[in-house]
């Protein structure tokens, strides 16, 4: 599905992202969840690249712009409308065939078999009691349920059964007290496979939590 509407463009690093008032506007303090996600595929085992609430897709895109791996790309959406951004984004800043744009649920969007090296997970989390702090950006793409943590917890679901062995995730939450929260569930969850192995703060804006296998 692509636009109805005129779009506009942002710079992302050196992208060009194209998106419209119904799509979550590219952020530019998130060209640092690229840039870690790109150093980390440097060292990642051989594998593809997946994004959760992947949005226009600027962050994966941007991610292996830089990496230059050659790796294939995974950018997972529920909405029609991001969807159709990504698409038009990819087509024009990597080759053909490398990025694969799924308008789905997150629980749904994999195979059972897909494993992919690094995940790159943008979940809304801003609490939804707080979200007409921000009238300008769309609901969905910013409602993380009561206490924000609703679709976090539904990323790191599916990063526990698709991230390969060796492999890493950057999750983006709002507060370091969010992160805490992940670190304590995973630490105090003796079945649990993942855990926050280090993070970075982008004060008011955000912060980064790297995740990786036990």
């Amino acid at each position: 599905m692509t636009t109805d509407l005129s779009p506009q463009t942002a710079a992302f690093g050196r992208l060009r992202i194209d998106y419209d008032h119904r799509v979550l506007q590219p952020r530019p303090w998130t060209v640092a969840q690229s840039v870690w996600a790109a150093e980390l595929l440097h060292e990642a085992p051989p594998g593809p690249v997946l994004e959760l609430c992947a949005g226009a897709g600027q962050i994966g895109l941007l991610a292996l712009s830089l990496a230059g791996s050659g790796r294939r790309l995974v950018l997972v959406d529920r909405d029609a409308v991001a969807c159709g951004f990504a698409r038009v984004n990819a087509s024009r800043e990597l080759p053909a065939g490398v990025v694969d744009v799924r308008r789905s649920p997150l629980e749904t969007a994999l195979a059972p078999g897909e494993r992919f090296a690094v995940i790159i997970a943008d979940p809304p989390w801003v609490p939804t009691a707080s979200v007409g702090r921000f009238p300008r950006d769309p609901v969905a793409a910013i409602d993380g349920g009561p206490d924000g943590m609703a679709v976090a917890w539904v990323c790191l679901e599916v990063i526990a059964r698709h991230l390969l062995p060796g492999g890493s995730a950057v999750v983006q939450l709002g507060t370091a007290a969010q992160v805490d929260r992940v670190a304590d569930r995973l630490a105090g969850d003796p079945s649990a496979t993942l855990r926050v192995a280090a993070r970075r703060s982008y004060g008011e804006h955000g912060i980064l939590a790297l995740v990786r296998h036990r």
